[in-house]
């Protein structure tokens, strides 16, 4: 090969590489979607606690019988829910996980304020308490590096095709009795957690505080592996020993709606 066509070879090499290289930066570290708009929570649609039937009266005293006065009825518990919205300004989701960055230890927090959701409580009879979809914007999730920001919404969560998180609730134990302001109440949340395109069953261990009658508190957390949901780290050369487990947090306040 003549030197004219090394050096055309060697250009075409080098143009190859910077198309290759332009593409890796756009798929990994390029800029991504801002979030459609504010997160609005799914509505609860409260399903009605039933109450046991009242017995009718018979339709005539016996004849022998002397008239007496009935006793007074005690009044029955009250079975209405009180329906709670998350305060986005006061409550947030988060990820925690460790890795090695440049040979160092670090442990990575990523945070949003935009979660939502609704949940519905009668305090005088807590195992009705219900709870409906959390979904959380995966776009506005931030760490303290907007280079790993932007690796972990383009490559691992796919953020400009899959927005939002979503964690629809199934069931809930440990929680039942009447509750009192300003005790916590610790129970599990079992439900369907959805990142990008997979659905995996979690459970979250919960903790509320009922602050007033209009003012709820409380976190729930659980630990989730990244492989079942099919979440890779790109091979970045100044990290490495990326945890498996990935804990979730939601730390929140809710307000009667």
């Amino acid at each position: 090969m003549n030197r004219r066509n090394l050096i055309i070879a060697a250009a075409v090499i080098v143009l190859l590489a910077a198309g290759v290289g332009a593409w890796l930066y756009n798929a990994v570290l390029g800029d991504t979607e801002a979030a459609s708009g504010p997160i609005t929570a799914v509505p609860l649609a409260v399903i009605a606690p039933t109450e046991a039937p009242v017995a009718a009266a018979p339709t005539e005293a016996p004849a022998a019988a002397a008239p007496t006065e009935a006793p007074a009825a005690a009044a029955p518990a009250t079975t209405e829910l009180t329906k709670f919205q998350i305060v986005q300004a006061e409550s947030q989701a988060s990820f925690t996980l460790d890795e090695l960055l440049r040979g160092q230890p670090k442990t990575v927090v990523g945070t949003t304020d935009q979660v939502a959701g609704e949940i519905a409580v009668n305090p005088a009879d807590l195992s009705s308490a219900q709870i409906g979809p959390i979904t959380v914007n995966a776009r506005t999730l931030a760490t303290d590096s907007g280079m790993r920001d932007r690796a972990i919404k383009n490559f691992i969560l796919s953020t400009d095709s899959y927005e939002l998180i979503t964690f629809a609730p199934t069931g809930i134990t440990g929680l039942s009795g009447s509750g009192a302001p300003g005790t916590p109440y610790s129970f599990q949340i079992a439900g369907e957690l959805t990142i990008r395109d997979t659905t995996v069953p979690v459970v979250f261990e919960a903790t509320v505080t009922a602050e007033s009658a209009s003012r709820l508190s409380g976190t729930a957390t659980t630990t989730v592996n990244r492989g079942d949901f099919g979440l890779e780290i790109p091979n970045v050369p100044s990290v490495a020993n990326v945890s498996e487990q990935v804990q979730i947090e939601i730390s929140f306040v809710a307000e009667a709606a």
